[in-house]
């Protein structure tokens, strides 16, 4: 039967993922309502504030400061045991306070998780983004203290 998995003359199923991955065109941006004006995030097609189809999309500055943070230690998932105890931050965009993300504080965007010392992370501390190196086709924000 056609469109069963397998058959010959099927095209194979395609993982799509909806990962995101800074380039020159979207690193820098951030969309917006274009009604009201707040951002959002994740992005999407209204705006959860005033329910408009309107968007826009506004370059930002990548800095924010830390509003929160914990330091796992183990026992860990194994992969992670090796280097704890790490810092998992949560950021407050300078532009949008309410939008937060997660990511570690480092002192260079390939620099190990344990590369800052937990012990030196304080809540309102300055940061600013930056990107890990891609590995298998992912890449990550991470955060390093704002100079």
């Amino acid at each position: 039967m056609a469109g069963e998995p397998g058959r010959s003359g099927d095209p194979e199923p395609v993982a799509v993922g909806l990962l995101p991955g800074p380039d020159a065109d979207s690193t820098p941006f951030w969309e917006g309502c274009a009604a009201c004006g707040r951002r959002r995030m994740p992005p999407r097609p209204m705006c959860p504030h005033c329910r408009s189809l309107e968007a826009t999309w506004e370059v930002m500055s990548g800095r924010g400061r830390i509003w929160s943070f914990v330091v796992p230690h183990p026992p860990l998932l194994a992969a992670y045991a090796e280097v704890a105890p790490y810092n998992v931050i949560v950021v407050e965009l300078d532009e949008e306070p309410a939008i937060r993300f997660c990511g570690n504080l480092v002192d260079t965007p390939d620099g190990a998780l344990d590369q800052v010392d937990p012990h030196t992370v304080e809540i309102g501390e300055p940061v600013e983004v930056c990107f890990a190196p891609e590995v298998d086709g992912i890449v990550m924000p991470r955060w390093r203290r704002a100079s």
